[in-house]
């Protein structure tokens, strides 16, 4: 089995609101793009928090828009071995560097969490330094989370707007 890797994070100096995933699943590594899994539900519950049509775009004006909404993306996974896509299948996994990236962030407010193992594993890295931020536990875009409808995640990750404008 090999180490799946994640991203490089998606910020700015301007970023309020930093959403950190798990670990990217196998349609996006394949794609070498966040949340690429057509079921996913990210591009849609955040381009409506931002009310823009995120899901329509090409992939790096979807990125482009994010940072323009002062939204920043990452993971809490720097890598894993894993089989298929399910954050449950994440085996030997090493934390990504948060406290780092946090302090580089001078106008970061806010560290959302896409999902319970994000959560997890994001607020032990953190450490004391998530302290220092408003947490903000999301309910999963996966469509292996199919538990809560649409309309009851985009409520609860619309709290996100409050956020944007500091």
């Amino acid at each position: 089995m090999t180490f799946k890797r994640c991203f490089d994070p998606v910020v700015d100096a301007h970023t309020r609101v930093l959403i950190l995933g798990s670990l990217p699943g196998e349609v996006s590594l394949a794609h070498q793009q966040y949340y690429a899994h057509k079921q996913n539900r990210f591009w849609h519950l955040i381009g409506d928090v931002i009310k823009r049509d995120l899901a329509g775009m090409a992939y790096p004006a979807r990125l482009d828009a994010l940072l323009e909404h002062r939204i920043g993306l990452w993971d809490v996974v720097a890598e894993a071995q894993r089989i298929g896509s399910l954050d449950s299948r994440i085996r030997n996994h090493a934390s990504n560097d948060l406290v780092a990236l946090v302090e580089t962030l001078p106008n970061l407010a806010v560290i959302a969490f896409n999902g319970g193992t994000a959560a997890r594993i994001g607020t032990r890295a953190l450490g004391e330094k998530a302290a220092a931020y408003h947490l903000v536990h999301l309910p999963s875009s996966s469509p292996a989370y199919a538990a809560m409808p649409y309309k009851e995640k985009l409520a609860i990750w619309c709290k996100l707007r409050d956020w944007r404008e500091g």
